[in-house]
C-alpha cells in the first residue's frame, strides 16, 4: 500500500470518515486481514476488529477485554482526569458496572419506556408539522436533534429553558474533532466543565425538592452502602444526556437520507405500516450511528487467529460488523424488509448493551410514523454536512423540502 492510500485508509483519523466510513476498506479488512492493527498518529496502535462474531465474541468477554484499563475515552488524560472517566459507567466492568448500571435501569424499563409514547408522538407531531407548516428545514437541527434531546432532557429532569444550552454541551462533547463544534482543542474540556457544574447544581436543587425524574433517583440511590457523590451524579447525567441524543439524532438523519436515496423502500411501509419496527431496525444497521467503541487485553489472548498481547488496545468497528456479507445479504443496501437483521448498532452484546435502546427504538419508530402519515414527499435542498469524526457517524445538518402528504 503506497503512503497515499495509507492517508486514506487511517481508522485512526477523523478525516478518513468525512465522507461516511470507508466501506470499500472495512470490506478488504474483513477478507483479508479482520483483526489488524492500526497505527495512530503518536505511533500508538490498537488492533481493529472487523468481523461481525468477533465484534460480538469481545464484546461479551468483559474479562479478557476490559472497558475500565483502557475504554474509549481515556486516552491522553492526565491521572486526575482518568479517575474522573473511570466513573462513567461506559468505562466500569462487572461487578462494579452493574451495581451503578442498575440505578436508573428502571427508567429504561419496557413499562417505563412504553409509557412515554404518547409523549413522545406529541413531541414528534409538532416538530414534523413545523416542518411541513415551513417547507423547508434543516431535518438535523429542528427534528433529528430535538426529539432525543427533549426526551433525554425531560427523563434527566432538565428544564425546557435550558435545552439549548446542554444541546450545545453534547456537541461539544461528542464532536471535538469537528471545527463547527469546537473552535479551540480547550472547547470540549470547558464544556465538560460546565455540564458537570450544571448537573451538580441539579443534584443539590433534587435534594431539596425532589421530583420523579432520573436525578432524583440518583440523589437517593445507594452503591455499596454509600451515597452517590456529586462527581459520579455529573458524568452519569453527561452520559445519558449524550448517549441518548447523539446515536438516535444520527440514526434519524441517516434514515431520512437513506430513504431519500432508496424511494422505492420508502414507499414499501408508506404502504404497509407493519414493516415500521423492522424498517427502524434496517436504519440502525445502515447507518451504524455509533461506529466503533475500545476496550483493553487484560491478559494474553486471541480474537480469531490473531494473537493479542495483555494491554493491547482493541477498537471494535460496529459499522463494519454491520456490514459483514457472512452475515447480511447484499448489506450495503437498504432492505426495510431485511429478517434475521443481527445489526451491532446498540453494541455487541454483553454487560455493555446500550441501556437506552428500548427507548432510542420508540422514538425513531413513533418519529418515522409521523413522517410516513404525514410527509407526502422530502427531498434534498442542499448536500449534507458531515461530521468529522471517526467514533460517531454523523450528519450536522440535512437541509430538506417536505410537503404533506
Amino acid at each position: 500500500m503506497t503512503e497515499a492510500e495509507q492517508s486514506a485508509t487511517d481508522l485512526s483519523s477523523p478525516d478518513t470518515f468525512i465522507y461516511g466510513a470507508p466501506h470499500a476498506e472495512f470490506a478488504r479488512l474483513r477478507r483479508e486481514d479482520p483483526v489488524s492493527w492500526t497505527v495512530g498518529p503518536d505511533g500508538s496502535g490498537f488492533w481493529s476488529v472487523t468481523r461481525h462474531p468477533d465484534v460480538v465474541a469481545v464484546s461479551r468477554n468483559t474479562e479478557a477485554f476490559s472497558s475500565a484499563r483502557g475504554g474509549t475515552f481515556l486516552e491522553d488524560l492526565a491521572e486526575e482526569q482518568l479517575a474522573e472517566q473511570r466513573l462513567l459507567l461506559i468505562n466500569m466492568d462487572p461487578p462494579g458496572h452493574s451495581r451503578y448500571r442498575q440505578l436508573v435501569a428502571s427508567g429504561f424499563s419496557p413499562k417505563s419506556v412504553a409509557a412515554m409514547e404518547g409523549i413522545i408522538r406529541d413531541k414528534a407531531s409538532a416538530l414534523v408539522g413545523r416542518a411541513i407548516e415551513t417547507g423547508e428545514c434543516d431535518f438535523v437541527t429542528e427534528i433529528a436533534a430535538r426529539l432525543p434531546l427533549e426526551t433525554s432532557c425531560d427523563l434527566i429532569g432538565i428544564p425546557s429553558s435550558d435545552h439549548n444550552l446542554v444541546l450545545g454541551w453534547s456537541n461539544q462533547l461528542m464532536a471535538s474533532d469537528d471545527p463547527e463544534f469546537n473552535i479551540t482543542p480547550e472547547a470540549a474540556s470547558a464544556a465538560g466543565v460546565e455540564a458537570f457544574g450544571y448537573f451538580s447544581a441539579l443534584a443539590e436543587e433534587r435534594r431539596r425538592y425532589p421530583r420523579e425524574d432520573l436525578v432524583t433517583t440518583m440523589v437517593r440511590a445507594t452503591v455499596d452502602g454509600e451515597r452517590l457523590s456529586d462527581l459520579e451524579i455529573g458524568l452519569f447525567c453527561i452520559l445519558l444526556l449524550v448517549g441518548g441524543n447523539e446515536t438516535t439524532r444520527n440514526t434519524i438523519a441517516h434514515g431520512v437520507l437513506s430513504l431519500i436515496d432508496y424511494p422505492g423502500q420508502r414507499l414499501s411501509v408508506v404502504e404497509d405500516r407493519s414493516l415500521l419496527p423492522g424498517a427502524v431496525e434496517e436504519m440502525l444497521r445502515f447507518s451504524s450511528a455509533l461506529m466503533q467503541f475500545r476496550r483493553t487485553a487484560t491478559t494474553d489472548t486471541t480474537i480469531g487467529d490473531q494473537v493479542i498481547a495483555e494491554g493491547d488496545k482493541v477498537v471494535l468497528w460496529y459499522t463494519s460488523a454491520n456490514r459483514d456479507e457472512t452475515v447480511f445479504s447484499s448489506p450495503d443496501g437498504l432492505d426495510m424488509g431485511r429478517s434475521p437483521n443481527p445489526h451491532l448498532a446498540f453494541g455487541g452484546g454483553g454487560p455493555h448493551i446500550c441501556l437506552g435502546a428500548s427507548l432510542a427504538r420508540l422514538q425513531l419508530r413513533v418519529l418515522f410514523d409521523e413522517l410516513f402519515t404525514r410527509v407526502g414527499a422530502i427531498e434534498l435542498a442542499a448536500r449534507p454536512v458531515r461530521l468529522r469524526s471517526n467514533f460517531l457517524n454523523g450528519i450536522k445538518h440535512l437541509q430538506v423540502r417536505v410537503t404533506a402528504s
